[in-house]
């Protein structure tokens, strides 16, 4: 089964490539494929306008890297926690409760969280 992993990066280091896959060190929890693949498209308008950075801070983009790596900036959490509290509601799965966890976790922190795509 493929899945997406999304974790909290405690020490961001601006201009460093975070492209080595190491869900370990950044306590990640997975997300079916099956499942975030439904919500890219039910909230693709809402992803569209989420800035991201993709491998690194010097490579802005917007919503998540589907096949690679994503950096989700501190100012961007409440956006995409607003994208997973409307998903849950509408698909009531366990691993959106887990991610909405993970999420509120960096904002309460401050932090930029990873996501390694499929």
């Amino acid at each position: 089964m493929a899945k997406h992993d999304f974790g909290i990066i405690d020490f961001f280091e601006e201009g460093k490539w975070y492209s080595n896959y190491e869900p370990e060190k950044y306590n990640c929890i997975s997300i079916d494929d099956d499942l975030l693949e439904q919500i890219i498209i039910e909230y693709r308008i809402d992803f569209i306008n989420m800035n991201t950075y993709f491998i690194g801070s010097t490579q802005p983009g917007n919503g998540l890297d589907y096949c690679g790596v994503t950096l989700i900036p501190p100012e961007s959490l409440e956006q995409f926690i607003d994208i997973i509290i409307k998903a849950n509601k509408q698909f009531k799965a366990r691993d959106l409760e887990l991610l909405l966890e993970k999420i509120a976790e960096a904002i309460k922190a401050n932090k930029y969280l990873i996501h390694y795509g499929i």
